[in-house]
């Protein structure tokens, strides 16, 4: 059985770590080094890193802070935010991240997933999926959440698989900071549509919403930012509660 992954997501803007609620309303939550080097010493599977402002601002990653960042761990780093070519991404993954996280870039010429899976392999891509229920529907959202657009989340998560992705980062943005729960309806049906892993993201707020995203969401990977970084859930105390329910999780 393949074991479910803990996430701790850094949302950096201004070289800080922020959180907010459905994507507005942040808040700073530390200093992203500090943060990502506690992470990888207290049993995080991997670690995200997401320069949030970067695709609206139009401006590359924050190169040199990752580089800080993978300095100070030795856990899988995936790192998003204004990677739009094949150079933007030799850049990071010389700094030290391992994955990259496209997804404005890949909605505007989807051919850039199949760009960096040829070059650099699918392992190394995640498409993030931001996506909000409209009119019963899961519309994508691009910029941070910022701009709507006509695509369906399950027909561009096929798509983004066929194009060579590695794995799915699909965030709700209606559960974004709510601490209700993750859209485990919505992660069911990803999960029946394509192969590779899904990540949840948005809306953990206590331990049973991390069991619930494995069982009834059947999520590869969870992922949350502010239960962690306000130390409202330990990870170490996550894992044990987890296997307490024999989900598989790693020591």
């Amino acid at each position: 059985m393949l074991t479910k992954r803990i996430i701790p997501c850094l949302d950096i803007k201004n070289g800080r770590t922020v959180k907010g609620v459905n994507f507005i309303d942040l808040k700073d939550a530390g200093d992203p080094v500090a943060l990502a080097k506690k992470y990888s010493e207290t049993g995080a599977d991997e670690l995200v890193f997401l320069d949030i402002s970067a695709t609206e601002e139009r401006r590359k990653t924050l190169a040199n802070l990752v580089k800080e960042v993978a300095r100070a761990i030795n856990i899988p780093f995936t790192v998003g935010g204004g990677i739009a070519s094949v150079g933007d991404v030799a850049i990071l993954l010389n700094n030290g991240a391992d994955k990259v996280s496209i997804n404005s870039s890949a909605v505007k010429r989807p051919e850039l997933i199949n760009e960096l899976a040829t070059k650099f392999g699918s392992q190394c891509v995640v498409v993030a999926i931001d996506a909000k229920q409209i009119e019963g529907k899961w519309m994508v959202h691009l910029v941070g959440g910022k701009v709507p657009t006509e695509i369906e989340l399950f027909d561009w998560a096929i798509e983004v698989e066929a194009r060579g992705a590695g794995e799915i980062l699909f965030t709700s943005m209606d559960n974004d900071g709510t601490k209700n729960g993750f859209a485990n309806e919505a992660l069911a049906k990803l999960s029946e549509l394509v192969n590779i892993p899904i990540i949840a993201s948005g809306g953990a707020g206590n331990m049973n919403h991390f069991a619930d995203t494995f069982i009834h969401g059947k999520a590869d990977a969870a992922l949350a930012a502010s239960v962690f970084h306000y130390h409202e859930i330990d990870i170490p105390d996550l894992k044990q509660f987890l296997k307490k329910q024999n989900i598989a999780v790693r020591c």
